[in-house]
């Protein structure tokens, strides 16, 4: 498979030469430029493309990678063409728009090839054919990630034959039906007997001697090894790897582009939608009583950063200090202020605040937070930095590890009528090291729900 398809690379960078050398109706006088090209070109893929190791196992994989890697190949291909042309002055003889179109449909052809190949190798793999063997060395909460992760992927193909393990019984490990094959140091006499492709070393970075004895001892007989980094301690955290040069980082503010993206588009509709809206409401609040239109609490974000994140204004002018006065002579006010950072029955709530408030209108401008980026559509509650010693604790460096949300899993739960707070914090960093954009989209339309049916806002 992996010969045909390094030579129907080639046959396409020539072939589809050809094709737009007659597709453009090139002059007849060029043809043997072109041929030369096509030959040339034919012969440089074949060696660069496999200097690139494009032919390399791309099990367990993903496509973007095998892309990158083609457009690096071709680049290195058409660089070489484009010093000769210049070494051997003849540029003059070739169509810029044959040559341009060349260079650029080219990769994406190829890569439109390897994955066809890629369908129908996965095609082959999910009904138990072209397996590879792998063994696991550590039985531990890694190797059992390691396993799972393969188990998950099918169409890699992979097969785990069981672990090697020195403080595991000789039965199936917990969460796997694979079996201990032995302790560490038998790996190298197990690989004499039994065909292995893969050796995935799952084994605290503490254990160095038995990592190195194993590199030593076995990459001579026939498998690949992988070492797979003791970091999965570090991904309860929401951390990311990342590098500084050559140095291997982890961030445990880790800034997830895709979801930014998301925010951003999502943020820009909503607001050019609901700009009428706004508008009104904007004009009806400030009509009220002349006050401003919004208001401003200070919440935190990434790293506990302090941000005024912004409503429409629901209260009366000099809100602040009537809520002094009112916790002062009520004990029960306070107590519910304490717990909820809110109150449900606020006397300062004008009659259009608590329109606004019911209908969840009063949060529109947190869009204008989101463009910002000191908050993001869905996320943790925003909390005060007081919140975070008094009910987060341990869980606050979690919490602070990515930005709040206009919605979250608390609203389209109870929203303001969970009486735990434990809960919510539970739901907090549930989310942190559980979000997805399917479940951010999960809670957007569910929220959508909620606001319909005003459960829990006030």
């Amino acid at each position: 498979m992996v010969k045909i398809l390094h030579g129907l690379d080639c046959l396409i960078v020539a072939v589809l030469l050809i094709f737009l050398v007659f597709l453009y109706d090139v002059d007849v006088e060029h043809y043997d430029h072109y041929k030369y090209l096509m030959i040339v070109s034919g012969v440089l893929s074949y060696f660069v493309f496999y200097s690139f190791q494009l032919y390399r196992s791309w099990r367990g994989s993903n496509l973007y990678q095998e892309l990158i890697v083609i457009l690096k190949a071709w680049g290195s291909v058409v660089g070489i063409l484009l010093f000769l042309a210049f070494a051997f002055k003849v540029s003059y003889a070739y169509s810029r728009v044959v040559v341009l179109l060349w260079i650029i449909l080219t990769p994406f052809l190829i890569f439109f090839f390897h994955l066809i190949s890629r369908l129908i190798l996965r095609s082959i793999r999910k009904r138990g054919g072209d397996l590879r063997t792998a063994v696991i060395v550590g039985a531990g909460d890694l190797g059992m990630s390691v396993a799972q992760q393969i188990e998950n992927t099918p169409w890699a193909g992979i097969r785990v034959a069981g672990f090697f393990d020195d403080y595991k019984e000789n039965s199936p490990v917990e969460l796997t039906d694979k079996p201990i094959l032995g302790k560490v140091d038998e790996l190298s006499r197990y690989l004499q007997s039994a065909p292995v492709d893969y050796i995935y070393i799952a084994l605290p970075m503490r254990a160095e001697k038995k990592i190195l004895g194993i590199l030593n001892g076995c990459r001579t007989m026939g498998a690949q090894i992988f070492l797979v980094p003791d970091l999965y301690f570090f991904r309860l955290f929401n951390s990311t790897i990342e590098t500084l040069g050559e140095t291997l980082l982890l961030n445990f503010n880790p800034y997830n582009r895709g979801k930014r993206y998301f925010d951003i588009v999502f943020s820009i509709l909503v607001l050019v939608v609901s700009f009428p809206l706004l508008a009104l409401i904007a004009l009806v609040v400030k009509l009220q009583d002349g006050g401003p239109v919004f208001y401003g609490h200070q919440r935190i974000t990434s790293t506990g950063k302090p941000f005024q994140c912004l409503k429409f204004r629901t209260m009366y002018v000099g809100a602040d200090q009537k809520l002094k006065e009112i916790l002062a002579k009520d004990p029960k006010a306070r107590k519910e202020g304490e717990k909820n950072q809110k109150l449900k029955d606020d006397p300062r709530v004008t009659p259009l605040g608590r329109f606004l408030r019911m209908s969840s209108l009063d949060e529109l401008p947190q869009f204008l937070n989101v463009l910002k980026g000191d908050m993001s559509v869905v996320g943790a509650r925003p909390i005060v930095a007081s919140e975070l010693d008094r009910h987060y604790r341990e869980h606050g460096g979690l919490y602070c590890s990515m930005k709040p949300g206009i919605t979250g899993l608390w609203q389209i739960g109870e929203r303001s009528d969970t009486e735990s707070y434990e809960e919510r914090v539970k739901l907090d960093t549930w989310y942190v090291r559980n979000h997805s954009f399917w479940l951010d989209m999960k809670i957007i339309f569910k929220t959508v729900r909620s606001i319909v049916s005003r459960k829990g806002a006030y």
